[in-house]
């Protein structure tokens, strides 16, 4: 029989989201629920609302609050955590990494290296140096980065983020059951419960 699964869709420049990928392993792996790691970019997505940059940025208030929780949020749950220089960082690169990368541990060891680097290292994301390092420490292919370049990897990010569109994912992180949303960190354990009653 085969077992629950859920998608978690990502981007790496979120912030919630480096909580969820974080959390979401031993989470469900505990509840016995398969996990489909799926990278988009955001900014297609907010510039199709009218935005250009994160509405954290945008709403002052929204954004002091946001700050303020992923500190707290952070700590709670023993993790590092910088505010990046600048806000949001251009994702591309690791987006473009993590969509070539084969599905299994690695694939997952990479997106938490990325996060990691960003929001405990105080590294930026848009460095190719920095993405290497963390394709290299978790053992993704030689030559990947390089790879993730290639019109065919690039032409299936862009399909990503549209099927993202497609679904009314507006945010990151966002799980899907089926046509089950669920969006935020604070929703993760909902969407895992949800995944093993819906399987």
């Amino acid at each position: 029989m085969a077992r629950p699964r859920l998608e978690f869709w990502f981007e790496f420049a979120s912030t919630y989201s480096y909580l969820s990928a974080m959390r979401l392993p031993g989470l469900a792996q505990a509840a016995g629920i398969d996990v489909v790691w799926r990278p988009f970019l955001l900014g297609p997505i907010f510039n199709s609302q009218g935005w250009k940059t994160s509405p954290f940025n945008i709403y002052h208030a929204k954004g002091n609050y946001m700050w303020r929780d992923m500190a707290r949020r952070a700590d709670r749950l023993g993790l590092g955590f910088h505010r990046p220089d600048p806000f949001p960082q251009n994702s591309l690169l690791a987006a473009r990494v993590a969509q070539a990368a084969p599905e299994g541990a690695a694939k997952v060891a990479f997106c938490q290296n990325v996060y990691l680097m960003e929001f405990s290292e105080a590294q930026d994301i848009p460095e190719p140096d920095v993405i290497a390092a963390c394709a290299e420490m978790a053992k993704l292919p030689d030559g990947i980065v390089d790879a993730a370049q290639g019109d065919e990897n690039k032409h299936a990010l862009r399909l990503a983020t549209e099927e993202a569109g497609r679904r009314g994912i507006f945010g990151a992180p966002s799980f899907t059951i089926g046509e089950e949303l669920f969006w935020g960190d604070d929703r993760l354990e909902e969407a895992l419960e949800w995944a093993a009653r819906d399987g």
